[in-house]
């Protein structure tokens, strides 16, 4: 898959305050970029055979878990052109304050 645009997930993590281990956020969404990045997928099946705690909500928006649920990332994935478009990128605290169908 192509995902469309990891400097959103490099903006997050260099966005975290001081205190926050930087290095926990960026091993976390690198591992995510990386096998997302490998990925195949046809179908929510597919995807939900590599990220198995995935969710899907309206129109193809994808609500993946990373670092053991410390962070979400929300992604439009569109399964026919191989793409994952980034649309949020936030600790499990920021992704409860937004409306996932508003991205």
């Amino acid at each position: 898959m192509n995902v469309v645009a990891k400097s959103a997930l490099v903006n997050f993590w260099n966005s975290l305050p001081k205190g926050v281990p930087r290095e926990t956020a960026e091993a976390a969404m690198t591992e995510w970029y990386a096998t997302a990045s490998k990925a195949n997928w046809s179908n929510f099946s597919e995807l939900k055979k590599t990220f198995n705690s995935a969710d899907i909500v309206a129109g193809n928006k994808v609500i993946f878990d990373v670092g053991g649920n410390k962070y979400r990332i929300v992604g439009l994935v569109a399964f026919r052109s191989k793409r994952i478009f980034v649309l949020f990128v936030g600790t499990h605290a920021e992704y409860d304050a937004i409306d996932v169908k508003e991205l």
